[in-house]
């Protein structure tokens, strides 16, 4: 019998909304305390330097604005679950966006001063939008709601990537780690369908997977457990199975435990 489908989960409007300024303001805070010496270290991501990632980003802020702005799109829609399989085909892309916007932003002020306008736009034109609105996100039409959340998803994981590359102290968000937690164990649940495995990340997210014997009561039979920003890590490839199983951040038991031939789910 094939596994039941998922219901999707569902995100409430506003606060992801305060999420994604939430921690966008969080990323632009850590920033105010780099200097030159920090902006110009290596990110960690390719060929970027810190102020690369940062420039990031502001960008990843001003697509909402973008989206919004945009005439209403055509076509089929993107489902949230699948956006996270979508951000590979856009990497060349997303890089020379960066490039040239962070060959625009000549000096700290500058990038200061755009980040600044970046979040006042955002605000300003998702004042009153519904969530509902079919927008033409980055990866194709998408529910304006939905964008959101994926906004929040690249917001966290780029916070960290920042905390990461520089050793300074990037705070998360609860409520937008919630929502990358959540949208990245769902994606997993979503590329490898089943309900043998359940694959927990306290607090924010469980979710079952993989295909085999069904579990209906009592402990599973295969558990994977992590938190969250372990998880995030894992999902977007920013470290790897052995590795967080061999630090104990990972605990798995049973046949069907090993998520790794699945990860990362982000390209």
């Amino acid at each position: 019998m094939p596994p039941a489908k998922r219901r999707p989960r569902t995100y409430d409007f506003r606060k992801t909304s305060t999420a994604l300024f939430a921690q966008y303001g969080l990323a632009r805070a850590a920033v105010r305390g780099f200097g030159e010496k920090e902006l110009a270290l290596p990110s960690g991501l390719g060929e970027w330097t810190v102020a690369e990632l940062v420039t990031h980003l502001g960008l990843t802020l001003e697509s909402v604005t973008r989206a919004v702005e945009a005439e209403p799109p055509t076509g089929p829609q993107v489902e949230l679950t699948d956006w996270p399989f979508t951000t590979a085909s856009r990497a060349a892309l997303n890089e020379e966006r960066v490039r040239e916007r962070a060959a625009g932003l000549a000096g700290r002020a500058a990038l200061d001063d755009w980040l600044a306008e970046t979040a006042t736009r955002a605000d300003r034109v998702l004042e009153g939008a519904l969530p509902g609105r079919l927008v033409a996100a980055p990866a194709g039409p998408m529910a304006l709601g939905d964008l959101l959340v994926t906004r929040c998803v690249e917001l966290v994981v780029h916070s960290d990537d920042l905390a990461r590359a520089t050793g300074h102290e990037v705070t998360l968000d609860r409520q937008a780690l919630a929502a990358c937690t959540r949208l990245l164990a769902d994606a997993l649940a979503a590329r490898v369908p089943g309900a043998s495995t359940e694959v927990r990340v306290p607090p924010y997210a469980v979710v079952q997977c993989v295909e085999g014997p069904r579990h209906t009561r009592g402990t599973p039979p295969n558990v994977v457990e992590t938190d969250p920003l372990t998880w995030i890590r894992l999902a977007t490839g920013r470290t790897d199975w052995t590795s967080e199983r061999a630090a104990a951040r990972v605990s798995a038991s049973g046949e069907r435990a090993d998520l790794s031939p699945y990860l990362p789910l982000l390209g």
